[in-house]
């Protein structure tokens, strides 16, 4: 077995799956634990701006990673996106919501580190999770200059060659080869990018799980007061 095969063969299933079990036995046996461990009240200004912007940039990265790696090449071609606007939708988005996710990370970074109170409440795996995004994302950031690149002479293979194997991947049919003449630089994003699944449960991420989207079908709350008004 070569280290191709088993970084893009094996290696996502083991991600996927430290992913899910372990989110569901950390649930079980871990419940308190299972929280965003928020440290506003030592700090909040940064905090608000940062976590505002690095939400805003890794929802929309996550959303559009997950739309234009899953979504089947011939569903694009059907609604009519071409492989090179597809590729330049992929990099102005990626451009825009990368730079709004790294600017907040890093405002994040700076005050976990540099702010003596947070810094001493923070856990070791509270600063390696962010480490790891943000080089994570800074490797994707990297990555759009090439991308631009292969668009400027008209190569959106790489981008095709990526979304394939993904497919592969999820279809259970991983096919590793499809990576072949694909730039190193990507594959290293995509190590880190799935390592980030495997280091999931393990870190204050699990809280994604919880996302209160019941909040927003919740019927009104009736609010009696304790004052009885007489006429």
């Amino acid at each position: 077995m070569d280290f191709t095969q088993l970084i893009f063969g094996i290696y996502p299933y083991i991600a996927l799956t430290t992913f899910i079990v372990g989110s569901l036995i950390r649930f079980d046996r871990e419940q308190y634990s299972w929280k965003a461990d928020s440290s506003q009240l030592f700090e909040k200004k940064q905090l608000r701006l940062g976590s505002n912007l690095f939400h805003i940039g890794v929802l929309a990265l996550f959303l559009g990673h997950f739309a234009g790696l899953v979504t089947p090449h011939t569903w694009f071609l059907g609604m009519g996106v071409s492989d090179m606007a597809h590729q330049y939708i992929a990099i102005i988005a990626g451009a825009l919501f990368g730079t709004i996710c790294m600017i907040g990370g890093v405002i994040l970074w700076r005050r976990r580190m540099g702010n003596p109170r947070v810094r001493a409440n923070s856990r070791f795996m509270d600063i390696f999770i962010l480490d790891w995004l943000l080089i994570t994302l800074g490797l994707g950031l990297i990555t759009i200059p090439v991308s631009l690149m292969h668009a400027l002479k008209g190569d959106a293979a790489t981008m095709v060659y990526l979304a394939e194997w993904v497919q592969s991947v999820l279809s259970f049919r991983p096919e590793p080869v499809l990576l072949a003449d694909v730039g190193l630089l990507y594959k290293i994003h995509l190590f880190f990018g799935m390592s980030v699944f495997l280091l999931f449960p393990f870190t204050r991420l699990v809280h994604v799980w919880s996302i209160p989207l019941g909040y927003l079908l919740r019927p009104y709350q009736v609010v009696r007061s304790k004052y009885v008004r007489y006429r």
